[in-house]
């Protein structure tokens, strides 16, 4: 799956492979098939509901003083519609669905495997929920990082072409890229340039975000759980683990919003000649301050709730209900 991203050469899989191998050697006896297939369908489903507001939060992220074009989620999705078309919404969505299933399946079963292994007569501290969820978030970022780093360069692209229509002042300068790239071009370009590191840009902004996410979301999940199947033998009724997951998943993406804000800048190759470029993430940081103020931070922060919300929930209820399981008991089971 991740060779319909990175092309041709297998070296930059090579890091992927080697986590899935090792995570198949220790969660097989575990149920790892049926995690990685619930991680997947979940992760299809969410995208595919949530992707347009999530193309609305890039573009709002990334737009700095001077050179606005989007004064709201709505307001982007109405241009975005306009100058693009209705698929416009999705571009950058088929790099999402293709690695997502990884992604999803690697944060949900690694998190049930270190609380699993940290927990003691089937009881788990607040302390050691929050661990394992930074072994989730830990884990899958070795997906997230290349599958982010295309993914906003194709979401922004609509954006940067408006920006050249509108006020062709603000293209920088040597830029004659005029026809959106395709991820398979971005990525041979990045491998071309920069090799491996260049899929990996962000890679600590993607960390700083992606663990405390997972710290917060997962012990908040499984008490919210619990808290909801009070006097319920077994696992929580459906709707218990939905809104959970979307209380859940709604705090900890605003709660690192401002980490996200930094990722998306860091990550995004083509600028306007009078938007600021970033060497790194402090660097980043004080010229976010300098410029345009603390509330820069919080930019897109309602629509990255909006997103995740509902992609947390979704996951949440396949997870727990146990499609991935359903589906494997239609195979032959094998003698010992």
């Amino acid at each position: 799956m991740c060779c319909c991203v990175l092309g041709q050469d297998t070296s930059p899989s090579l890091p992927l492979v080697l986590l899935l191998t090792l995570v198949n050697v220790w969660w097989w006896s575990e149920g790892l098939p049926a995690k990685l297939i619930n991680g997947g369908i979940a992760g299809l489903i969410g995208v595919t509901c949530v992707f347009p507001i999530d193309l609305a939060k890039t573009r709002l992220q990334n737009q700095q003083n001077g050179s606005r074009l989007y004064t709201s989620m709505s307001d982007c999705l109405i241009k975005t519609i306009r100058s693009e078309g209705y698929f416009g919404m999705y571009r950058g969505a088929a790099v999402n669905l293709t690695l997502v299933t990884p992604e999803k399946a690697i944060k949900l079963a690694a998190n049930d495997f270190f609380r699993h292994h940290l927990s003691k007569d089937g009881k788990l501290t607040l302390f050691k929920e929050m661990l394992a969820g930074c072994g989730a978030g830990t884990c899958q970022v070795i997906v997230t990082t290349p599958m982010e780093m295309l993914k906003i360069q194709l979401q922004d692209a609509g954006r940067i072409a408006a920006q050249r229509k509108l006020m062709p002042e603000t293209v920088a300068a040597g830029s004659v890229e005029t026809k959106s790239p395709t991820a398979m071009q971005l990525t041979r370009q990045l491998l071309r340039e920069k090799g491996i590191a260049g899929l990996y840009k962000g890679l600590g902004a993607t960390l700083l975000r992606d663990v405390p996410f997972s710290i917060i979301y997962f012990p908040l999940f499984a008490n919210l759980n619990n808290f909801g199947k009070r006097g319920i033998e077994g696992p929580a009724p459906f709707y218990v683990s939905f809104i959970s997951g979307c209380l859940a998943g709604s705090t900890a993406a605003v709660a690192v919003n401002p980490v996200d804000v930094i990722k998306t800048r860091l990550q995004s190759l083509n600028r306007g000649s009078t938007e600021d470029t970033y060497s790194g993430v402090t660097d980043c940081i004080s010229k976010i301050m300098r410029n345009e103020g603390p509330a820069a931070f919080l930019k897109g922060a309602y629509c990255r709730a909006l997103v995740i919300a509902p992609l947390f929930g979704i996951a949440q209820v396949v997870y727990f209900l146990g499609v991935g399981e359903f589906l494997l008991s239609f195979l032959p089971k094998k003698d010992n």
